[in-house]
């Protein structure tokens, strides 16, 4: 089988610095579309801009944010979308990309209280496509922080730990203003297309995912 190639990745990125110059103002309508177009929150969505649930995906406003996410995309989305192709990748990064902003507006509403809180950025996306990863290839080695080497699976399991963690503090009334919401659901999304989709497939060992 040829290697798939992972022009998707490269347009993603693309995206994001895109949206990221036009928070920064070098174009583009201004900072007050930006924040009612490329932000998720649940004030938002129920006022109707269900599109806020996708666009805040691809959605940057800090440079580093914007850089260590980029490297997160760059180095499992190819992996990602070299081995399943690229309709099923960009089928499941939008994917994953909606859950994790549903699971933001859920939470921030109905756990913590606030409904007006606003989120973006590829993390939710980035932790299903990790978590994925992780699953389909559980024995490869990652770097925790980009330090510590450990076996895929484990990796990811302790981010998904730290992220609960995280979750459990904000709602308490503490911890980091980092969306452990939308991770969380992005590593649903990522768990559940394992097991509906892709872990059904590998055991029939069918082309089905090759374009």
């Amino acid at each position: 089988m040829r290697p798939q190639r992972t022009y998707l990745t490269s347009v993603f990125i693309v995206l994001n610095v895109l949206v990221f110059g036009a928070w920064q103002g070098w174009y583009g309508p201004g900072p007050g579309f930006m924040s009612q177009n490329f932000l998720v929150s649940w004030d938002l969505v129920t006022e109707g801009r269900v599109w806020d649930l996708l666009t805040s995906v691809f959605s940057h406003n800090w440079v580093l944010h914007l850089v260590l996410n980029m490297f997160v995309l760059n180095s499992f989305g190819r992996v990602v979308e070299m081995f399943f192709g690229w309709k099923f990748y960009l089928s499941f990064y939008l994917f994953a990309g909606v859950v994790s902003s549903l699971s933001h507006i859920l939470v921030s509403a109905f756990l913590m209280g606030a409904p007006q809180l606003p989120a973006l950025g590829a993390s939710g996306s980035l932790a299903g496509l990790i978590l994925l990863f992780a699953l389909t290839f559980p024995r490869e080695k990652i770097m925790l922080f980009g330090i510590i080497p450990l076996p895929a699976l484990v990796g990811a399991l302790a981010f998904v730990g730290l992220d609960l963690w995280g979750l459990v503090s904000q709602v308490e009334g503490g911890g980091l203003p980092i969306g452990h919401g939308a991770h969380l659901g992005g590593s649903f999304a990522g768990l559940l297309t394992y097991l509906v989709v892709v872990r059904p497939s590998l055991r029939r060992r069918t082309p089905e995912f090759v374009d």
